[in-house]
């Protein structure tokens, strides 16, 4: 979650307010093309990793995936539940890098690990200030977007009953008991209270407990004798080289061990990589990728649009992306660099 400074015409901050349901579904498709926009940048830092040199790196960036894996699908269950049809295998989805994040101005990048992916991704995580103004469009940070959600869910409850708006098949509902990596929960949204709650679960694993707390709410995986940090804390965690302490605030900074990173052992992904010259085998490693990939988003898309076992067949899905990933950034491109995915959009008939 990040501070932006919103251009152009953008919205008086606190302005706009979500008071019909077709606005509610506009903005919960937003939310899935938001959390979307989030993953190949994770992947691409990832997947630059070597585990075995850089294993709180390699952590790190595998839960904060995940979990925005799990947040996709908690916005599916979100637009499911009102009545809406998530979509996700689409060119829009799938814009050149560097793009901006959906309805914001921050601008994402396909980097490897290091200091500037870090910052990039300390900006998208940043937590909203306490105070901060609910924005459903051109918001400063991702907290202040699912704000303004809230307050739509709660406006058109009252408006209209909450039988009204949550008027969906509860067949399409995705569930399941744990992500792996993640001590998240997905579950079915029916009312106005589980949709909270699934709000709750998507703010709090990015900015923390109740703005202002370090925690996520939850026990840490890894390590169950310590309390999980929100992604934002486990990006400072990273920049700083010291793990946060019980007891620790963001005043405070982390206390707890330290530790160091290998960044010598990070593959040099080019940044940005554009596509290949056609007929090299960087090429046809790169649309080999594309199109294992936008078959992921197709299976995604059909999971939440009433096959929900399709979300097993997805995650297999995943193991293919990462060996193409591999495979890519094994491949010498230009000045000292490796290749590395482009995630452009591949039309199905093209698969």
């Amino acid at each position: 979650m990040t501070n932006l400074e919103p251009q152009g015409t953008a919205a008086v901050p606190g302005s706009a307010r979500i008071d019909t349901l077709d606005s509610l579904r506009e903005h919960l498709q937003w939310a899935i093309e938001l959390e979307h926009a989030t993953l190949p940048p994770y992947l691409c830092a990832l997947y630059s990793l070597d585990p075995e040199h850089n294993p709180e790196a390699t952590e790190v960036l595998g839960s904060v995936f995940a979990e925005e894996m799990l947040h996709l699908a908690l916005t599916a269950n979100l637009l499911n539940a009102v009545g809406g049809q998530p979509r996700l295998d689409t060119p829009g989805m799938l814009p050149p890098h560097p793009r901006k994040l959906p309805h914001s101005d921050l601008e994402l990048s396909l980097l490897p690990f290091g200091p500037q992916a870090l910052e990039m991704f300390l900006r998208l995580e940043q937590p909203a200030p306490p105070d901060a103004p609910a924005q459903d469009d051109h918001y400063q940070t991702i907290g202040q977007f699912y704000d303004a959600i809230e307050q739509g869910l709660r406006h058109l409850c009252r408006q209209l009953g909450e039988q009204e708006v949550f008027c969906g098949d509860p067949a399409r509902q995705v569930t399941g008991s744990h992500f792996r990596h993640t001590a998240g929960s997905l579950f079915a949204v029916k009312d106005l209270k589980s949709a909270l709650g699934a709000l709750e679960e998507i703010v709090e694993q990015g900015e923390g407990t109740a703005r202002g707390e370090v925690w996520d709410g939850d026990q840490d995986i890894f390590h169950p004798d310590r309390d999980e940090v929100a992604h934002y804390y486990r990006f400072q965690e990273l920049k700083l080289g010291q793990r946060y302490q019980r007891g620790d605030t963001p005043q405070s900074g982390p206390t707890g061990e330290t530790f160091s990173m290998n960044l010598a052992t990070v593959r040099p992904m080019r940044h940005n990589p554009q596509p290949a010259d056609p007929g090299s085998t960087i090429r046809k490693a790169q649309d080999e990728f594309n199109s294992t990939y936008c078959t992921l988003l197709n299976q995604l898309e059909q999971a939440f649009n009433g096959d929900p076992k399709l979300l097993s067949v997805a995650t297999g899905t995943m193991y293919a992306l990462k060996a193409q990933a591999l495979a890519l950034m094994g491949m010498p491109d230009e000045d000292g660099t490796v290749a590395g995915p482009t995630f452009d959009y591949v039309p199905p008939e093209s698969r």
